[in-house]
Protein backbone atom coordinates (compact mmCIF):
# COMPACT_ATOMS: atom_id res chain seq x y z
CA UNK A 1 0.00 0.00 0.00
CA UNK A 2 1.82 3.55 -1.66
CA UNK A 3 -0.01 6.79 -0.76
CA UNK A 4 0.73 9.94 -2.42
CA UNK A 5 0.62 11.74 1.39
CA UNK A 6 -0.55 10.87 4.50
CA UNK A 7 -4.15 13.22 3.83
CA UNK A 8 -4.73 13.43 7.87
CA UNK A 9 -2.43 14.99 10.15
CA UNK A 10 -0.79 13.27 13.01
CA UNK A 11 -0.46 15.03 16.66
CA UNK A 12 2.35 17.23 16.44
CA UNK A 13 2.85 17.60 12.79
CA UNK A 14 3.22 21.32 10.93
CA UNK A 15 0.98 22.03 7.80
CA UNK A 16 3.90 22.27 5.39
CA UNK A 17 2.49 25.62 4.21
CA UNK A 18 3.76 26.95 7.40
CA UNK A 19 6.96 25.78 7.41
CA UNK A 20 9.29 28.61 7.73
CA UNK A 21 12.97 29.04 6.12
CA UNK A 22 15.82 31.60 6.63
CA UNK A 23 15.40 34.21 4.16
CA UNK A 24 19.09 35.21 4.35
CA UNK A 25 20.70 31.51 4.31
CA UNK A 26 22.90 30.74 1.72
CA UNK A 27 22.92 27.09 1.90
CA UNK A 28 21.42 24.96 -0.55
CA UNK A 29 19.16 23.38 1.30
CA UNK A 30 16.83 26.01 2.74
CA UNK A 31 16.34 26.82 -1.46
CA UNK A 32 15.56 23.43 -2.10
CA UNK A 33 13.09 23.08 0.33
CA UNK A 34 11.37 26.53 -0.57
CA UNK A 35 11.33 25.46 -4.13
CA UNK A 36 9.51 21.83 -2.92
CA UNK A 37 7.62 23.86 -0.78
CA UNK A 38 5.93 25.88 -3.59
CA UNK A 39 4.75 23.28 -5.58
CA UNK A 40 3.38 21.30 -2.73
CA UNK A 41 1.27 24.50 -1.42
CA UNK A 42 0.36 25.52 -5.06
CA UNK A 43 -3.08 23.13 -5.80
CA UNK A 44 -2.63 23.48 -9.14
CA UNK A 45 0.83 22.24 -9.30
CA UNK A 46 0.82 19.76 -6.79
CA UNK A 47 -2.31 18.38 -8.65
CA UNK A 48 -0.16 18.12 -11.67
CA UNK A 49 2.83 16.74 -10.10
CA UNK A 50 1.10 13.92 -7.75
CA UNK A 51 -0.69 12.61 -10.73
CA UNK A 52 2.45 11.97 -12.66
CA UNK A 53 4.09 10.36 -9.10
CA UNK A 54 0.96 8.22 -9.22
CA UNK A 55 2.56 6.18 -12.02
CA UNK A 56 5.44 4.80 -9.77
CA UNK A 57 2.76 2.90 -8.26
CA UNK A 58 2.13 -0.79 -10.88
CA UNK A 59 -1.40 -0.16 -11.61
CA UNK A 60 -2.24 -4.23 -11.07
CA UNK A 61 -1.46 -3.98 -6.84
CA UNK A 62 -4.13 -3.33 -4.58
CA UNK A 63 -3.20 -0.06 -2.88
CA UNK A 64 -5.86 -0.85 0.16
CA UNK A 65 -3.75 -4.00 1.08
CA UNK A 66 -0.35 -4.45 2.27
CA UNK A 67 2.15 -2.60 4.19
CA UNK A 68 2.24 1.26 4.14
CA UNK A 69 5.34 2.29 2.03
CA UNK A 70 6.80 4.98 1.52
CA UNK A 71 4.89 7.89 0.44
CA UNK A 72 5.34 9.60 -3.02
CA UNK A 73 5.97 12.98 -1.55
CA UNK A 74 8.83 11.77 0.54
CA UNK A 75 10.63 9.91 -2.04
CA UNK A 76 10.57 13.28 -4.63
CA UNK A 77 12.42 15.31 -1.38
CA UNK A 78 14.65 12.94 -0.80
CA UNK A 79 15.51 12.00 -4.25
CA UNK A 80 16.25 15.85 -5.33
CA UNK A 81 17.66 16.51 -2.15
CA UNK A 82 20.69 13.91 -2.77
CA UNK A 83 21.62 15.35 -5.62
CA UNK A 84 21.01 18.88 -4.92
CA UNK A 85 23.64 18.38 -1.90
CA UNK A 86 25.94 16.07 -3.88
CA UNK A 87 25.23 13.46 -1.23
CA UNK A 88 25.19 9.74 -1.11
CA UNK A 89 22.74 7.84 0.61
CA UNK A 90 24.83 7.25 3.76
CA UNK A 91 24.67 11.32 4.11
CA UNK A 92 20.45 10.86 2.65
CA UNK A 93 20.16 8.66 5.50
CA UNK A 94 21.97 10.48 8.17
CA UNK A 95 20.05 13.81 7.45
CA UNK A 96 16.56 12.46 6.84
CA UNK A 97 16.93 11.12 10.70
CA UNK A 98 18.32 13.89 12.25
CA UNK A 99 17.52 17.27 10.11
CA UNK A 100 14.67 19.34 11.95
CA UNK A 101 12.72 20.91 8.93
CA UNK A 102 13.80 18.58 6.78
CA UNK A 103 11.50 15.86 8.98
CA UNK A 104 8.78 18.66 9.00
CA UNK A 105 8.64 18.94 4.79
CA UNK A 106 8.76 14.97 5.43
CA UNK A 107 5.29 15.00 7.68
CA UNK A 108 7.23 14.47 10.95
CA UNK A 109 5.92 16.66 14.21
CA UNK A 110 7.60 16.66 17.52
CA UNK A 111 6.09 13.33 18.92
CA UNK A 112 7.97 11.69 15.48
CA UNK A 113 11.64 11.73 17.00
CA UNK A 114 11.83 7.75 17.54
CA UNK A 115 10.64 7.41 13.67
CA UNK A 116 13.65 6.66 11.36
CA UNK A 117 14.51 5.70 7.91
CA UNK A 118 16.38 2.58 7.61
CA UNK A 119 19.34 3.32 4.41
CA UNK A 120 18.24 0.12 2.44
CA UNK A 121 14.25 2.29 2.37
CA UNK A 122 15.61 5.18 0.97
CA UNK A 123 17.58 3.50 -1.68
CA UNK A 124 15.07 1.36 -3.39
CA UNK A 125 12.51 4.04 -3.01
CA UNK A 126 14.33 6.40 -4.72
CA UNK A 127 15.39 3.66 -7.51
CA UNK A 128 11.82 3.91 -8.22
CA UNK A 129 11.77 7.37 -10.19
CA UNK A 130 12.22 7.28 -13.75
CA UNK A 131 13.81 9.55 -16.18
CA UNK A 132 10.27 9.70 -17.92
CA UNK A 133 8.61 10.92 -14.69
CA UNK A 134 11.24 12.92 -13.44
CA UNK A 135 11.32 15.27 -16.99
CA UNK A 136 7.66 15.59 -17.18
CA UNK A 137 7.52 17.07 -13.80
CA UNK A 138 10.95 19.37 -14.59
CA UNK A 139 8.47 20.58 -17.36
CA UNK A 140 6.01 21.91 -14.76
CA UNK A 141 8.53 23.17 -12.24
CA UNK A 142 10.23 25.15 -15.36
CA UNK A 143 6.81 26.26 -16.63
CA UNK A 144 6.01 27.50 -13.57
CA UNK A 145 9.26 29.47 -12.77
CA UNK A 146 8.78 31.78 -16.03
CA UNK A 147 5.35 32.24 -14.28
CA UNK A 148 7.02 33.52 -11.39
CA UNK A 149 9.89 35.33 -12.92
CA UNK A 150 8.43 37.21 -15.74
CA UNK A 151 5.32 38.34 -14.27
CA UNK A 152 2.98 40.09 -16.09
CA UNK A 153 5.45 40.62 -18.98
CA UNK A 154 5.56 37.67 -21.44
CA UNK A 155 8.94 37.53 -22.52
CA UNK A 156 9.75 35.31 -25.06
CA UNK A 157 12.64 32.73 -24.16
CA UNK A 158 16.31 33.20 -25.19
CA UNK A 159 18.77 29.79 -24.68
CA UNK A 160 22.22 28.33 -24.66
CA UNK A 161 22.54 24.94 -25.59
CA UNK A 162 25.76 23.51 -24.75
CA UNK A 163 27.17 19.59 -23.66
CA UNK A 164 29.50 18.49 -20.77
CA UNK A 165 30.83 14.84 -19.95
CA UNK A 166 29.23 13.44 -16.59
CA UNK A 167 31.58 11.13 -15.56
CA UNK A 168 30.98 7.08 -14.42
CA UNK A 169 32.32 5.37 -10.99
CA UNK A 170 34.81 3.90 -13.15
CA UNK A 171 38.78 3.42 -12.42
CA UNK A 172 41.00 4.40 -15.44
CA UNK A 173 40.90 1.49 -17.84
CA UNK A 174 43.44 -1.08 -18.84
CA UNK A 175 43.16 -4.54 -20.66
CA UNK A 176 44.83 -6.38 -17.76
CA UNK A 177 43.00 -4.33 -14.79
CA UNK A 178 39.48 -5.27 -16.73
CA UNK A 179 40.74 -9.10 -16.86
CA UNK A 180 41.64 -8.73 -13.30
CA UNK A 181 38.14 -7.32 -12.26
CA UNK A 182 36.51 -9.97 -14.46
CA UNK A 183 38.56 -12.83 -12.47
CA UNK A 184 38.35 -11.47 -9.18
CA UNK A 185 34.10 -11.34 -9.52
CA UNK A 186 34.38 -14.57 -11.02
CA UNK A 187 36.19 -16.24 -7.91
CA UNK A 188 34.01 -14.27 -5.77
CA UNK A 189 30.90 -15.70 -7.26
CA UNK A 190 32.17 -19.44 -7.99
CA UNK A 191 33.15 -19.37 -3.97
CA UNK A 192 29.97 -18.34 -3.32
CA UNK A 193 27.97 -20.60 -5.57
CA UNK A 194 30.07 -23.52 -4.12
CA UNK A 195 29.12 -22.44 -0.55
CA UNK A 196 25.48 -22.00 -1.73
CA UNK A 197 25.51 -26.03 -3.27
CA UNK A 198 27.77 -27.04 -0.53
CA UNK A 199 30.52 -27.77 -2.74
CA UNK A 200 34.10 -28.39 -1.42
CA UNK A 201 36.07 -26.98 -5.24
CA UNK A 202 36.90 -23.80 -4.88
CA UNK A 203 37.50 -23.49 -0.57
CA UNK A 204 40.86 -22.28 -2.01
CA UNK A 205 39.71 -19.73 -3.90
CA UNK A 206 41.56 -16.72 -1.66
CA UNK A 207 44.97 -17.94 -2.59
CA UNK A 208 43.89 -18.39 -6.41
CA UNK A 209 43.06 -14.62 -5.96
CA UNK A 210 46.46 -13.95 -4.02
CA UNK A 211 48.40 -16.17 -7.12
CA UNK A 212 46.18 -14.01 -9.97
CA UNK A 213 47.13 -10.45 -8.22
CA UNK A 214 50.90 -11.22 -8.23
CA UNK A 215 50.49 -12.17 -11.56
CA UNK A 216 48.90 -8.53 -12.45
CA UNK A 217 51.23 -6.63 -10.60
CA UNK A 218 54.02 -8.20 -12.17
CA UNK A 219 52.65 -6.84 -16.00
CA UNK A 220 51.94 -3.55 -14.32
CA UNK A 221 54.95 -2.81 -13.58
CA UNK A 222 56.93 -4.08 -16.09
CA UNK A 223 58.50 -2.10 -18.58
CA UNK A 224 59.72 -1.84 -22.11
CA UNK A 225 63.64 -1.09 -21.75
CA UNK A 226 64.57 1.97 -22.84
CA UNK A 227 68.02 1.61 -23.46
CA UNK A 228 69.83 1.69 -27.15
CA UNK A 229 71.03 -1.59 -27.29
CA UNK A 230 69.07 -3.56 -29.38
CA UNK A 231 69.59 -6.89 -27.31
CA UNK A 232 68.78 -5.28 -23.84
CA UNK A 233 65.13 -4.18 -25.91
CA UNK A 234 64.69 -7.32 -27.24
CA UNK A 235 65.72 -8.94 -23.41
CA UNK A 236 62.49 -6.20 -22.31
CA UNK A 237 60.47 -7.23 -24.45
CA UNK A 238 60.46 -10.82 -23.98
CA UNK A 239 60.31 -10.41 -20.21
CA UNK A 240 57.23 -8.26 -21.23
CA UNK A 241 55.64 -10.58 -23.06
CA UNK A 242 56.78 -13.30 -21.33
CA UNK A 243 54.95 -11.95 -17.95
CA UNK A 244 51.60 -11.22 -19.98
CA UNK A 245 51.68 -15.06 -21.28
CA UNK A 246 51.90 -16.13 -17.33
CA UNK A 247 49.18 -14.02 -16.37
CA UNK A 248 46.81 -15.38 -19.60
CA UNK A 249 47.86 -18.66 -18.40
CA UNK A 250 46.61 -18.96 -15.00
CA UNK A 251 43.26 -16.65 -16.13
CA UNK A 252 42.56 -19.50 -18.47
CA UNK A 253 43.24 -21.84 -15.56
CA UNK A 254 40.17 -20.05 -13.69
CA UNK A 255 38.10 -20.10 -16.61
CA UNK A 256 38.92 -23.81 -17.23
CA UNK A 257 38.04 -24.67 -13.40
CA UNK A 258 35.14 -22.80 -13.44
CA UNK A 259 33.55 -24.81 -16.93
CA UNK A 260 34.59 -27.58 -14.98
CA UNK A 261 32.47 -26.61 -11.31
CA UNK A 262 29.80 -25.55 -13.80
CA UNK A 263 29.04 -29.15 -15.83
CA UNK A 264 29.50 -30.91 -12.72
CA UNK A 265 27.08 -29.33 -10.47
CA UNK A 266 24.30 -27.61 -12.74
CA UNK A 267 21.48 -26.22 -11.10
CA UNK A 268 18.29 -28.28 -10.77
CA UNK A 269 16.09 -26.59 -8.66
CA UNK A 270 14.86 -23.63 -10.36
CA UNK A 271 13.39 -22.47 -6.58
CA UNK A 272 17.12 -21.45 -5.74
CA UNK A 273 16.66 -18.02 -6.85
CA UNK A 274 19.88 -16.84 -5.35
CA UNK A 275 21.63 -19.66 -7.24
CA UNK A 276 20.53 -18.86 -10.66
CA UNK A 277 21.45 -15.15 -10.03
CA UNK A 278 25.08 -16.50 -9.30
CA UNK A 279 24.85 -18.66 -12.67
CA UNK A 280 24.09 -15.68 -14.63
CA UNK A 281 26.53 -13.56 -13.46
CA UNK A 282 29.16 -16.00 -13.78
CA UNK A 283 28.26 -16.39 -17.27
CA UNK A 284 28.47 -12.79 -17.62
CA UNK A 285 32.01 -12.43 -16.12
CA UNK A 286 33.27 -15.31 -18.27
CA UNK A 287 32.38 -13.84 -21.33
CA UNK A 288 34.31 -10.17 -20.35
CA UNK A 289 37.72 -12.91 -19.16
CA UNK A 290 37.57 -14.06 -22.73
CA UNK A 291 37.08 -10.57 -24.71
CA UNK A 292 39.83 -9.16 -21.96
CA UNK A 293 42.23 -12.93 -22.85
CA UNK A 294 41.51 -12.45 -26.62
CA UNK A 295 42.32 -8.88 -26.32
CA UNK A 296 45.50 -9.06 -24.28
CA UNK A 297 46.73 -11.90 -26.62
CA UNK A 298 46.57 -9.76 -29.76
CA UNK A 299 47.78 -6.76 -28.67
CA UNK A 300 51.03 -8.20 -26.63
CA UNK A 301 52.11 -11.01 -28.80
CA UNK A 302 50.75 -10.51 -31.93
CA UNK A 303 51.41 -6.79 -31.77
CA UNK A 304 48.33 -5.93 -33.60
CA UNK A 305 46.45 -2.50 -32.68
CA UNK A 306 42.89 -2.91 -31.38
CA UNK A 307 39.97 -1.11 -33.11
CA UNK A 308 38.58 1.23 -30.78
CA UNK A 309 34.71 -0.18 -31.04
CA UNK A 310 35.58 -3.22 -29.60
CA UNK A 311 36.90 -2.10 -26.36
CA UNK A 312 35.29 -1.87 -23.18
CA UNK A 313 35.88 0.39 -20.82
CA UNK A 314 34.08 -1.17 -17.82
CA UNK A 315 33.16 -4.35 -17.22
CA UNK A 316 30.61 -3.25 -14.31
CA UNK A 317 29.42 -0.20 -16.35
CA UNK A 318 29.17 -1.28 -20.19
CA UNK A 319 27.85 1.59 -21.31
CA UNK A 320 30.87 4.29 -20.48
CA UNK A 321 31.95 6.08 -23.59
CA UNK A 322 35.53 7.14 -23.64
CA UNK A 323 35.27 10.59 -24.57
CA UNK A 324 38.07 13.22 -25.80
CA UNK A 325 36.55 16.73 -25.99
CA UNK A 326 40.40 18.36 -26.77
CA UNK A 327 40.21 20.42 -22.99
CA UNK A 328 43.63 21.71 -21.55
CA UNK A 329 45.30 19.20 -19.16
CA UNK A 330 42.21 16.77 -19.79
CA UNK A 331 43.29 13.79 -22.22
CA UNK A 332 40.02 11.62 -22.01
CA UNK A 333 37.01 11.31 -19.83
CA UNK A 334 34.96 8.31 -19.37
CA UNK A 335 31.09 8.21 -19.55
CA UNK A 336 28.83 10.60 -21.33
CA UNK A 337 28.39 13.55 -22.97
CA UNK A 338 25.27 15.18 -21.75
CA UNK A 339 23.58 18.14 -23.85
CA UNK A 340 21.45 20.75 -22.38
CA UNK A 341 19.56 23.77 -22.67
CA UNK A 342 19.26 26.84 -20.26
CA UNK A 343 17.02 30.09 -20.68
CA UNK A 344 17.76 33.54 -19.72
CA UNK A 345 16.33 32.31 -16.25
CA UNK A 346 19.25 29.94 -15.69
CA UNK A 347 16.22 26.91 -15.94
CA UNK A 348 17.27 24.03 -17.24
CA UNK A 349 14.77 23.67 -20.24
CA UNK A 350 15.58 20.23 -21.46
CA UNK A 351 18.95 17.49 -21.15
CA UNK A 352 19.57 14.80 -23.31
CA UNK A 353 21.95 11.66 -22.68
CA UNK A 354 24.16 11.36 -25.82
CA UNK A 355 24.70 7.35 -26.20
CA UNK A 356 27.12 7.23 -28.71
CA UNK A 357 26.65 10.34 -30.51
CA UNK A 358 28.10 13.81 -30.49
CA UNK A 359 26.84 17.54 -30.49
CA UNK A 360 26.56 17.86 -34.16
CA UNK A 361 24.32 14.72 -34.85
CA UNK A 362 21.70 15.80 -32.17
CA UNK A 363 21.44 19.69 -32.96
CA UNK A 364 17.95 19.62 -34.54
CA UNK A 365 16.24 16.82 -33.16
CA UNK A 366 17.09 18.41 -29.27
CA UNK A 367 16.01 21.83 -29.98
CA UNK A 368 12.78 20.55 -31.76
CA UNK A 369 11.78 18.61 -28.76
CA UNK A 370 12.57 21.70 -26.50
CA UNK A 371 10.59 23.51 -29.33
CA UNK A 372 7.35 21.32 -28.65
CA UNK A 373 7.29 21.47 -24.59
CA UNK A 374 7.92 25.61 -24.91
CA UNK A 375 6.62 27.33 -27.70
CA UNK A 376 7.79 30.47 -26.97
CA UNK A 377 11.30 29.34 -27.51
CA UNK A 378 12.48 32.19 -30.41
CA UNK A 379 15.96 31.77 -30.38
CA UNK A 380 19.51 29.28 -29.26
CA UNK A 381 22.98 29.97 -29.18
CA UNK A 382 25.62 27.05 -29.44
CA UNK A 383 29.38 26.08 -29.88
CA UNK A 384 31.06 25.30 -33.04
CA UNK A 385 30.88 21.56 -32.27
CA UNK A 386 27.15 21.70 -33.44
CA UNK A 387 27.85 23.64 -36.81
CA UNK A 388 27.05 22.16 -39.92
CA UNK A 389 25.48 23.69 -43.16
CA UNK A 390 22.37 20.98 -42.92
CA UNK A 391 22.06 21.89 -38.73
CA UNK A 392 22.08 25.24 -39.60
CA UNK A 393 19.60 25.32 -42.37
CA UNK A 394 16.59 23.36 -40.45
CA UNK A 395 17.67 25.06 -36.99
CA UNK A 396 16.88 28.72 -38.87
CA UNK A 397 13.32 27.23 -39.82
CA UNK A 398 12.56 25.77 -36.30
CA UNK A 399 14.05 29.29 -34.58
CA UNK A 400 13.49 32.82 -35.66
CA UNK A 401 17.32 33.23 -34.49
CA UNK A 402 19.96 31.27 -34.79
CA UNK A 403 23.40 32.00 -32.96
CA UNK A 404 25.77 29.26 -34.61
CA UNK A 405 29.05 29.72 -35.39
CA UNK A 406 31.47 28.42 -38.79
CA UNK A 407 34.13 26.02 -38.16
CA UNK A 408 36.96 26.88 -40.95
CA UNK A 409 37.29 29.74 -43.02
CA UNK A 410 34.22 32.17 -43.31
CA UNK A 411 32.66 33.11 -46.50
CA UNK A 412 32.22 37.55 -46.98
CA UNK A 413 28.73 36.93 -45.66
CA UNK A 414 29.41 34.76 -43.31
CA UNK A 415 31.75 37.33 -42.26
CA UNK A 416 29.61 39.84 -41.94
CA UNK A 417 26.60 37.71 -40.07
CA UNK A 418 28.92 36.50 -37.24
CA UNK A 419 30.47 40.05 -36.99
CA UNK A 420 26.88 41.85 -36.56
CA UNK A 421 25.94 43.30 -33.43
CA UNK A 422 23.20 40.88 -32.75
CA UNK A 423 25.25 37.58 -33.35
CA UNK A 424 27.87 38.91 -30.96
CA UNK A 425 26.02 39.94 -28.34
CA UNK A 426 24.38 36.66 -28.42
CA UNK A 427 27.72 35.02 -28.64
CA UNK A 428 28.82 36.73 -25.60
CA UNK A 429 25.46 35.64 -23.72
CA UNK A 430 26.19 32.03 -24.39
CA UNK A 431 28.83 31.38 -21.54
CA UNK A 432 26.41 32.16 -19.54
CA UNK A 433 25.73 28.08 -20.38
CA UNK A 434 29.27 27.54 -18.61
CA UNK A 435 27.50 28.33 -15.85
CA UNK A 436 24.69 26.50 -15.52
CA UNK A 437 26.94 23.40 -15.99
CA UNK A 438 29.04 24.68 -13.65
CA UNK A 439 26.17 24.62 -11.09
CA UNK A 440 25.23 21.55 -12.54
CA UNK A 441 28.57 19.76 -11.47
CA UNK A 442 28.37 20.85 -8.49
CA UNK A 443 25.22 19.81 -7.16
CA UNK A 444 25.92 16.21 -8.61
CA UNK A 445 26.89 16.17 -11.62
CA UNK A 446 30.47 15.50 -11.96
CA UNK A 447 30.29 11.81 -11.44
CA UNK A 448 27.23 9.43 -11.35
CA UNK A 449 26.99 7.07 -8.67
CA UNK A 450 24.28 5.06 -9.62
CA UNK A 451 24.47 1.57 -11.82
CA UNK A 452 23.93 1.08 -15.04
CA UNK A 453 22.51 2.82 -18.14
CA UNK A 454 19.13 3.28 -16.79
CA UNK A 455 20.70 4.46 -13.46
CA UNK A 456 22.68 7.02 -15.22
CA UNK A 457 19.70 8.69 -16.83
CA UNK A 458 17.51 8.89 -13.31
CA UNK A 459 20.73 10.30 -11.97
CA UNK A 460 20.92 13.24 -14.38
CA UNK A 461 17.21 14.15 -14.30
CA UNK A 462 17.14 14.21 -11.10
CA UNK A 463 19.87 16.44 -10.75
CA UNK A 464 18.17 18.77 -13.33
CA UNK A 465 15.03 18.59 -11.49
CA UNK A 466 16.48 19.48 -8.26
CA UNK A 467 18.67 22.30 -9.42
CA UNK A 468 15.29 23.84 -11.45
CA UNK A 469 13.72 23.69 -7.96
CA UNK A 470 16.77 25.20 -6.27
CA UNK A 471 16.36 28.11 -8.76
CA UNK A 472 12.08 28.76 -8.08
CA UNK A 473 13.28 28.44 -4.51
CA UNK A 474 15.76 30.57 -4.55
CA UNK A 475 14.03 32.87 -6.75
CA UNK A 476 10.85 33.10 -3.89
CA UNK A 477 13.80 33.58 -1.13
CA UNK A 478 14.89 36.35 -2.53
CA UNK A 479 12.03 38.11 -2.99
CA UNK A 480 10.93 37.70 0.44
CA UNK A 481 14.21 38.90 1.51
CA UNK A 482 13.02 41.94 -0.70
CA UNK A 483 9.96 42.42 1.24
CA UNK A 484 11.18 41.69 4.89
CA UNK A 485 13.47 44.76 4.01
CA UNK A 486 11.22 46.82 2.95
CA UNK A 487 9.26 46.22 5.80
CA UNK A 488 12.24 47.10 8.03
CA UNK A 489 12.87 50.11 6.14
CA UNK A 490 9.41 51.25 6.43
CA UNK A 491 9.67 50.57 10.40
CA UNK A 492 13.01 52.28 10.58
CA UNK A 493 11.92 55.67 8.68
CA UNK A 494 8.61 55.53 11.03
CA UNK A 495 10.85 55.15 14.35
CA UNK A 496 12.75 58.20 13.12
Amino acid sequence: MRKLEELQMKLGEEDISRIQFDPRSRDEIPKLLEGLKYLYCTPLIKKEVFKILEEITPKEVNTDNGRPGMTLWKILVLGTLRLNCNWDFDKVHEIANQHKTLRRMLGHGFLDDNKEYAIQTIKDNVQLLTPEILDRINEIVVKEGHKLMMGKKKEKIKASCDSFVVKTDVHYPTDINLLFDAIRKLIECIGLFCKKQEISDWRQNKHNLKVIKRSFRKCQNIRYSNSKSLEKKEAGKKRYEEAHEEYLGLAKEVLTKVGHTIKKHPVIDVSLLEVLTLMIEIEGYVKHAERQIDQIRRRVIEGKVIPHEEKVFSIFEEHTEWIVKGKAGVRQELGHLVAVVKDQFNLILNHRVMEKERDVEIAVSFISETKKRYPDLVSCSFDRGYYSLENKEKLGLILEQVTLSKRGKLSIAEKELESSEIFLQAKRKHSAVESSISALENHGLDRCLDNGIHGYKRYISLAVLARNIQIVGHWIQQRRLKWKRRKEKQKWKRAA
